[in-house]
C-alpha cells in the first residue's frame, strides 16, 4: 500500500514539477531545457494582457469570496436550528452543490442568466427615467461573481458548520444566563470561536474562484480571467511564459491552501 500511495503521488505531482522546472528555461521552447533563467517570469509580469487578466481574476475572487463567506456563515448558523427532514434536505442540497461537475454548473448558470437578462432588459428599458438608452445587463464580472459566489457559499457552509458543531455550547448558555443580548453573545462568544473557520472558508473560496476555468468560460462574457487567458494562449502552443504563469498561480494557490489549513489546525488546537 505504501508503494501504491507513492506511485499515485508521483503520478499526480511529477507533471507539476516538470512545468515548474521548464518555467526557468532559458530557451524559447517549452519542452527543451536550454539553461536556467528567470526571464519568462519577468515577461509574464510585464505582459499587459496577463496583468489585466490577473486583475480581473483577483477582483472576481475577492468579491465572490467575501459574499460567499458572509452568506455561507449566516446559512451555517441558521441551519443549526433546523432539525428533522428539512435538515436532511438542506444538507443534501449543500453537498450536491459541491459534487455537481463544473461544466454542469457553468451551462446551467449561463442559461439562467441569459434567460433572466432577456426578461429584465426590456423591463429596465421601459422603466428607465433618463434620456438615452437604458443600460443592458450582460455577462461579465457581475455574472462571474454571482456564479463563483453561489458555488463557494456551499464550501463555506460546510466548513463553518463543522466548526459550529464543535463549539462549546456551555459558553453560549452562560452568556445568555449572564444577561447578554443575542447580538452580544454572537459578537463576544460565537464569532471568536468560528472566526478561524470563516477565514479558512474565505481563503478556500478565493482560491476556487481565482483558479476556476470551466464555470468562468461559460459566464465571463467579454471578460478574460487568468485561466481563460492561459487556455487561449496554449491553443497557439505552450511557451515557457505559460509555464511561468502556471508556476506562479500554483505557488499562490498552495500558499493560500496551506494558510487555510494552518488556520483550521490552530483553531482546533485552541479548542483542545
Amino acid at each position: 500500500m505504501r508503494a501504491y500511495a507513492i506511485a499515485v503521488y508521483l503520478f499526480l505531482y511529477i507533471p507539476i514539477g516538470v512545468i515548474a522546472i521548464f518555467s526557468f528555461n532559458a530557451g524559447r521552447h517549452a519542452a527543451q531545457l536550454q539553461g536556467f533563467s528567470t526571464q519568462w517570469y519577468g515577461k509574464a509580469l510585464t505582459n499587459p494582457f496577463v496583468m489585466e487578466a490577473l486583475q480581473t481574476s483577483a477582483t472576481v475572487a475577492a468579491v465572490s469570496a467575501a459574499l460567499a463567506t458572509v452568506a455561507g456563515t449566516l446559512a451555517a448558523l441558521a441551519l443549526q436550528g433546523v432539525t428533522g427532514r428539512p435538515r436532511v434536505i438542506f444538507d443534501a442540497l449543500i453537498y450536491v452543490a459541491v459534487m455537481v461537475p463544473g461544466i454542469v454548473i457553468g451551462i446551467s448558470t449561463l442559461i439562467a442568466l441569459v434567460t433572466l437578462f432577456d426578461w429584465l432588459n426590456p423591463v429596465l428599458a421601459a422603466l428607465w427615467p433618463l434620456a438615452g438608452a437604458a443600460p443592458k445587463l450582460n455577462l461579465g464580472i457581475g455574472s462571474l461573481i454571482a456564479a463563483h459566489g453561489l458555488f463557494a457559499m456551499a464550501l463555506v457552509v460546510i466548513i463553518v458548520r463543522a466548526r459550529v458543531a464543535g463549539m462549546d455550547r456551555s459558553l453560549i448558555e452562560a452568556s445568555a444566563d449572564l444577561g447578554a443580548t443575542p447580538w452580544g453573545t454572537f459578537r463576544q462568544v460565537t464569532l471568536p470561536q468560528i472566526a478561524p473557520a470563516i477565514l479558512a472558508g474565505f481563503l478556500l473560496s478565493f482560491t476556487f474562484s481565482f483558479d476556476d476555468f470551466i464555470i468562468a468560460f461559460f459566464v465571463a462574457g467579454s471578460e478574460t480571467t487568468l485561466p481563460i487567458y492561459v487556455f487561449s494562449s496554449i491553443r497557439r502552443g505552450v511557451t515557457p511564459e505559460i509555464n511561468a504563469i502556471g508556476t506562479m498561480v500554483l505557488a499562490a494557490s498552495l500558499g493560500v491552501l496551506i494558510a487555510a489549513q494552518a488556520i483550521l489546525q490552530r483553531g482546533r488546537r485552541r479548542e483542545t
